[in-house]
């Protein structure tokens, strides 16, 4: 099972702060605890580290993901074929040809019951671009690309206090 499998994964989520890992960690097990049967594809970039599920090792097959930037403070949790799921609530950002996401700032606030249903829809899309029965793979953690040079990590912006008057 890949989930276990996260010693790469870890490797590169050591340059985040501690707050970010444990919710991007939260995040992977909420995937995997549903999808046990799909592969994690691992992309250390430039610019952020992005991982997402898929049931073969094609990125273009891939149903949902995370991503953490290295600039900016957020944590996405997208979808790579956003623009073809239902979004009723209008939850998801994003208005290009095909990704959409939802930003994850704090896992209490994270809309698990809603994402789920929009993870399930997909999958099922997902699984109707694989042509052939012979790509799909099993549980396993794939590392696609791992960038030589990283973008320098952006420091958290200081919190504003209020001014008492």
């Amino acid at each position: 099972m890949s989930k276990e499998q996260n010693q790469e994964l870890l490797k590169f989520l050591a340059v985040y702060p501690e707050e970010k890992q444990k919710t991007v960690l939260w995040l992977r097990d909420f995937i995997w605890d549903q999808y046990p049967h799909c592969n994690e594809l691992i992309y250390d970039n430039y610019n952020a580290l992005a991982f997402g599920w898929s049931p073969t090792d094609r990125v273009g097959h891939t149903f949902c993901s995370i991503a953490v930037g290295r600039t900016s403070h957020n944590i996405h949790f997208g979808f790579y074929w956003g623009n073809e799921i239902a979004d009723p609530e209008k939850k998801l950002l994003g208005e290009g040809h095909q990704y959409r996401y939802i930003l994850v700032d704090d896992i209490k606030k994270f809309p698990k019951a809603y994402i789920k249903k929009l993870v399930k829809e997909a999958y099922a899309n997902s699984l109707g671009k694989v042509k052939d029965p012979k790509q799909l793979h099993k549980g396993e953690t794939i590392v696609k690309s791992i960038s030589a040079a990283k973008r320098a990590m952006k420091k958290s912006p200081p919190k504003k206090k209020s001014i008492k008057k």
